[in-house]
């Protein structure tokens, strides 16, 4: 359980966690505790004929070895659907797969355990390309065949609508498979109670999901089991599914200890979830004006050996494959297919970021067809704020895709740009950038381009979807009571996994209650101690907070106040409520308004320096009953039946410059400035963490990242080979722009922006890239090698 006290407005948990204080769950010793470890797979297809661990139950200091035999309950996970077997029985799918777990009295008696474990494998052919994977012929890796799942979305006659178009683009775009690359990798501690029970201390973004899976498997009632999830130390949608929690939990039940499972980073390679790599097909057409008349998507998603949440980002992708763009014609065709590749899953973005590379890159490429300038076309093109959703559902009205769009245009790093402020509304300061001296664009922000490099410009937009989606289970709730030492508690269910959600409830609860940080006790990511209030997913946190804090202090301060004047003996609007307890309403002091003296009571009148009656008093005068509120309500959906479609919506715009060496092909990301309509900023630090951290995320997935595969088999075991952006990869200038105007009336609030910042980076470095050296490119991450040869050929004479 992860309970603090705030006693900085900004970030409760911060000097924890930079003083190395703060205690991760993988950090976690108990006494008698073993150590577990998991083999995998030698194969990425294969018939199990024999595992034999009688050698590895013989080994001194190993305590335990299970199989699929030692399975309870269900020996299957899955979010949506329970495909993925805990221990393989007969058949291995890729190499992550699991056989066996052994509990030893170190990591590595349990490591030579698992090297004694002897299984006899009969190989499978391999099924490593998705398009192969559709083939009729192909072999069957699940029972119902290779397809996962396929969704479609049709509007207009869109064959009749392109013969009448004046100029079609039409591109195939392929996105990598990213990493999540959190630091601390899966692990942490299972402890059985010696009744039975059990408590799991692992990461995940919703514990109350994590604890209904183990209880399938494990074959326990839900009570019985305990999931504490908090502090995590990164997830970005990795530890949304079951990883390791099933084999700490199996082991210290049978061994009657404490059991520690932590990955190391190979390990989290091999089995951990990945981004989808998607190969998307697109062909838009517009008028000779440039308005959008017909749109087709094809989309593939290699979801790897099982589905997890395959099914959801397939829905994701082909719900934003339009955008922010109104195409009176679509048609749209997306599958999500099983392969013996690593599983692929939830990651920030949700399927999103791999149509709007495509999405945009058509965008970019009409532009030049057209000969029009690239904001200009998507002005003619954008959706108004009454328009419908993407899928034809109704949607919550808002003006975001116009206000990022105007935002773009000024961006100092956009061509013409006028510098507007960046942080625009209420904000505060959002994000590192510096004020504008002049109009038009800073050629200096970033720095100058070397002799050997052009530089470029670019932009790209995008929209993401809040929440769930249409028809899926998306509760929020929360609960807020006094406590007996005069703190007042805020329990969520949901996960503090570095985003910064303990300050948006004290940010939300010093608004909502009148309080002080220093009053608050904030209880997060503990089953036993929380109320349900839904995943930590989908960009839903922050607008759960928001919500469920303003409905939980309009129950709970009335009751409050009441008991506070009974105990007073005074009435009820004499008082309200501020830091440190309840105050007198401000105003002259009224005769014979003097407060009894006792512990925590002040007999200060009216406009007093202080509480008149303290938390910790309040709390004496009412225990054991003390004042309690708790609610629970569902995250917006829309009211029209179109499976996983949002109602919310944030939009961003991004404007990169890049630097492209000539000579070596590579790009350098000089600038970037993103705006983003989301809606009121509750916690003005952790929003512009969000966009910053989005960016670095993006420029990943847009340069370096890739966790390629061969024959169903990994290319990288390390951060060795697989790289991340380092500061050095990072800009300088990052400017986050945060639009918080909404329309008249709204009553939603603030929206998520746990994913957005990550979304639009990639397509605005490609961008940026054409017009530095006039080639498109079509897939992710970019390709020093492809740079150079188009330079190369763009320099040979006669070349265009």
């Amino acid at each position: 359980m992860m309970g603090t006290e705030p006693s900085h407005a900004w970030r409760p948990d911060g000097v924890a966690k930079v003083t190395g204080q703060l205690r991760y769950l993988t950090d976690l010793r108990f006494p008698g505790m073993l150590v577990g470890k998991v083999l995998r797979s030698a194969h990425p297809h294969a018939r199990i004929l024999r595992i034999d661990t009688s050698q590895a139950e013989q080994l001194p200091g190993v305590h335990a070895v299970l199989t699929h035999r030692d399975v309870p309950g269900m020996n299957r996970f899955g979010i949506v659907l329970p495909d993925q077997p805990v221990f393989c029985e007969d058949r291995v799918r890729f190499v992550g797969d699991a056989l066996c777990a052994v509990a030893a009295d170190s990591a590595d008696i349990a490591e030579a355990a698992l090297r004694l474990v002897h299984v006899v494998y009969d190989p499978l052919p391999v099924v490593a390309d998705p398009l192969a994977a559709l083939a009729p012929d192909a072999p069957r890796l699940h029972p119902g065949g290779n397809l996962l799942h396929r969704v479609s979305h049709r509007t207009g006659e869109t064959e009749a609508a392109f013969a009448r178009c004046a100029a079609i683009v039409e591109e195939t775009y392929d996105t990598p498979r990213q990493m999540h690359t959190y630091l601390e990798t899966e692990g942490g501690v299972a402890v059985p109670d010696g009744d039975g029970g059990i408590t799991v201390y692992m990461a995940t973004q919703h514990g109350y999901r994590d604890r209904s899976q183990l209880a399938r498997i494990l074959a326990l009632p839900e009570d019985r089991i305990r999931v504490v999830s908090s502090p995590i130390g990164g997830s970005f949608g990795g530890k949304d599914e079951l990883n390791v929690q099933p084999y700490a939990a199996l082991l210290a039940l049978a061994t009657g200890r404490p059991v520690q499972v932590h990955q190391t980073r190979t390990e989290s390679v091999i089995s951990g979830l990945k981004r989808h790599p998607m190969r998307i097909w697109m062909k838009t057409g517009t008028d000779a004006d440039g308005h959008l008349l017909a749109h087709q998507v094809r989309i593939v998603a290699d979801t790897g050996a099982y589905a997890t949440l395959g099914p959801a980002v397939l829905d994701f992708a082909v719900e934003h494959a339009v955008g922010p763009y109104r195409i009176p014609c679509v048609d749209i065709d997306g599958q999500s297919v099983y392969t013996n590749n690593g599983v692929s899953g939830e990651f920030r973005g949700f399927g999103g970021n791999q149509v709007t590379f495509a999405l945009e890159g058509q965008m970019d490429r009409l532009a030049e067809r057209l000969g029009l300038d690239p904001w200009e076309l998507r002005r003619r093109n954008l959706r108004r704020a009454d328009d419908l959703g993407p899928l034809g559902q109704r949607v919550v009205p808002t003006d975001g895709a116009l206000q990022v769009l105007e935002a773009v245009r000024q961006s100092r790093l956009w061509p013409g740009g006028r510098g507007a402020p960046a942080h625009a509304g209420s904000a505060g300061h959002c994000g590192r950038v510096q004020e504008p001296e002049a109009a038009g664009t800073d050629a200096s922000v970033g720095g100058d381009a070397r002799p050997w490099e052009r530089l470029g410009t670019g932009m790209a937009l995008c929209m993401h979807g809040c929440g769930l989606g249409f028809g899926r289970p998306d509760p929020a709730g929360g609960r807020l009571a006094l406590t007996p030492d005069g703190k007042l508690e805020l329990a969520f269910g949901l996960e503090e996994i570095g985003q910064g959600l303990l300050a948006v409830i004290a940010r939300a609860a010093g608004d909502a209650i009148g309080c002080a940080p220093e009053d608050l006790r904030l209880t997060v990511g503990d089953t036993a101690a929380v109320p349900a209030s839904g995943s930590t997913t989908a960009s839903r946190a922050t607008h759960v907070v928001y919500h469920a804090v303003r409905r939980l202090a309009a129950a709970w301060k009335p009751k409050v106040l009441a008991e506070a004047a009974e105990v007073l003996g005074v009435r009820l609007d004499d008082l309200r409520l501020g830091p440190g307890g309840v105050w007198w309403q401000a105003g002259p002091a009224r005769d014979g308004a003097a407060v009894q003296t006792a512990e925590g009571l002040s007999s200060a009148r009216a406009g007093g320096a202080g509480p008149c009656l303290t938390w910790r008093a309040l709390a004496a005068a009412l225990a054991p009953n003390l004042p309690t509120a708790e609610v629970a309500f569902h995250f917006p959906v829309t009211p029209d039946a179109v499976p996983g479609a949002h109602t919310l919506y944030t939009f961003a715009g991004v404007v990169v410059r890049v630097a492209v060496d000539l000579c070596t092909g590579r790009v350098r990301v000089l600038g970037v400035d993103q705006a983003v309509a989301a809606g009121p900023v509750v916690y003005p630090l952790g929003y512009a963490g969000q966009i910053e951290g989005g960016n670095a995320m993006g420029i990943g997935f847009a340069l370096l990242e890739n966790a390629a595969m061969a024959d169903g088999r990994y290319q990288v075991a390390n951060l060795d080979r697989y790289l991340v952006p380092t500061i050095a990869d990072v800009p300088a200038h990052v400017g986050v722009n945060a639009l918080e105007e909404l329309p008249p009336g709204d009553m939603f609030g603030p929206r998520g922006v746990g994913e957005i910042g990550t979304v639009a980076v990639a397509p605005a470095i490609a961008a940026a890239v054409h017009d530095a050296v006039g080639h498109f490119v079509r897939g992710l991450p970019i390709s020093p090698e492809e740079i150079l040869a188009a330079t190369t050929e763009r320099a040979q004479p006669g070349s265009r």
